[in-house]
């Protein structure tokens, strides 16, 4: 299973995915830390355009996808700017950090479209990060039948 959790930079995509892999046992791709990791010498497919945000979900899907066939639960967070990019990286379950209006980079808040489908929606931005897990969990679980 892959799970994306995605919004704009700033929105606690990373403050909730990572407590939220650990609850369940999966693990954690951070789109910052694969960005870092994987940099190469062709800067243009590193870059923040839509062609290197799309380049950016198939990396992303691609570690995701080794992650299931690994027998384990993917837990992805990342800008995922578009419904083209959201497909491209082909959750299983999503969750959109709409807590904020506008982030940091101007280009990302104009190439950000709200989806027209998600799992779970966080609308506001949070301090008690243990009740925004519990209630993302249990509709998770709810969506599994679990």
């Amino acid at each position: 299973m892959k799970i994306l959790i995605f919004g704009l930079p700033g929105s606690g995509k990373t403050t909730l995915a990572k407590p939220f892999a650990d609850l369940i046992g999966a693990v954690h791709i951070n789109a910052d830390a694969v960005r870092t990791q994987y940099e190469g010498p062709d800067m243009t497919k590193w870059d923040f355009s839509l062609e290197g945000r799309m380049q950016q979900a198939q990396r992303m899907r691609h570690l995701a996808d080794g992650v299931v066939m690994a027998g384990k639960i993917a837990v992805a967070d990342f800008v995922c700017p578009t419904e083209e990019a959201r497909t491209q990286f082909a959750p299983n379950y999503t969750v959109w950090m709409d807590t904020i209006k506008e982030g940091r980079f101007q280009d990302t808040n104009k190439m950000f479209k709200s989806p027209t489908h998600f799992d779970y929606h966080v609308k506001e931005w949070f301090t008690d990060t243990h009740q925004q897990l519990s209630e993302v969990v249990m509709n998770y679980m709810e969506k599994q039948n679990v």
